[in-house]
């Protein structure tokens, strides 16, 4: 069973504006966790998702993708509050900025003994979102969170997917992300999310960072265009990017990336603590791989469609 939590909310994109015409938005259901549960369940896998989810409108657009997926919202009882609403606009490169509206909203309704209770009794994967460590009242519930299911022993995955528009305490949350750090067995970050932490750092000098932490075993990192790399303490790997026939955009193309590398790390059992540092570099290149076709065929589409397990294996076995 994997178990992802975090945020979900709906990205409101401009259409291409005419001066002195009505500005027109498109709604798309978003949110990294969100995306990541969802690409996970189309992959094969188990999925529920802890999250909770409005009573509005945008909630009910939220729910068609996890209901058509088959991912199982955890918190049944849908929230009286608004949905966390994200506003995209595109640089020259097509490449989304966000500005988001979250105070109080459904995807901060949450509790200790809400999200306790919520959770299965089994868990083998744990995927946290980057937007957990954020606030320093939700990070300690979901930290308490993650704790718990830490002590049950699964394995705890992150991507951190930092936002600095977000983020009014950086150091503070810095701190706070830390202590996520500390539990997680496998990180995945862009580059980006790695600059905004410390551009003063490599690529190499980052990596060696989160592997020197109690529990890190495996970190992934995407470097948009130049494709991904894998490290353990032992062996590293890297993958080109996968270029769909039709490109769309990349929104969803990390969490997509994210689930695929899950997918594949399951296929060859080395989902379990003291097994991810483990794999060599062969291993490594083929999840690489499997998350980079993953995340390659959901930017044929405009916004976050994940794509099948047979559609990421059919280009697989025609490379």
């Amino acid at each position: 069973m994997f178990v992802v939590a975090g945020e979900s909310l709906i990205d409101l994109v401009a259409r291409p504006h005419e001066a002195g015409a009505a500005m027109e938005m498109s709604a798309h259901e978003g949110g990294s966790p969100y995306n990541c549960a969802i690409a996970l369940a189309k992959l094969g896998q188990k999925s529920g998702f802890l999250c909770p989810i409005s009573k509005d409108t945008f909630g009910d657009l939220l729910m068609g993708p996890l209901n058509d997926a088959g991912v199982v919202p955890l918190i049944s009882e849908r929230s009286d509050c608004n949905t966390t609403l994200a506003v995209v606009t595109r640089n020259a490169k097509g490449l989304p900025a966000y500005a988001f509206y979250r105070k109080g909203t459904a995807e901060r309704d949450i509790s200790r003994e809400k999200l306790m209770a919520a959770l299965p009794e089994t868990i083998d994967v744990f995927q946290i979102g980057g937007f957990l460590p954020i606030e320093a009242e939700d990070a300690q519930i979901w930290l308490d969170v993650v704790g718990e299911v830490a002590a049950r022993g699964a394995v705890l995955s992150i991507d951190p997917n930092v936002r600095p528009s977000l983020i009014s305490d950086f150091v503070g949350y810095k701190e706070r992300l830390g202590a996520f750090l500390d539990l997680a067995h496998i990180v995945k970050v862009s580059d980006e999310d790695l600059a905004a932490l410390d551009g003063s750092m490599s690529i190499e000098a980052h990596v060696k960072s989160l592997l020197a932490r109690p529990n890190v075993e495996l970190v992934v990192v995407t470097m948009g265009e130049e494709g991904s790399r894998a490290f353990t303490a032992s062996a590293e790997a890297k993958a080109p990017i996968h270029r769909p026939a039709v490109f769309g955009d990349t929104v969803g193309a990390g969490d997509s990336l994210m689930a695929g590398v899950l997918a594949a790390l399951a296929d060859r059992d080395g989902l379990a603590v003291g097994r991810l540092g483990a794999l060599d570099g062969e291993a490594l290149g083929e999840v690489l791989a499997f998350g980079a076709v993953t995340a390659g065929l959901n930017c044929g589409f405009v916004g976050c469609h994940p794509p099948s397990r047979a559609e990421v294996e059919a280009v697989l076995k025609s490379a």
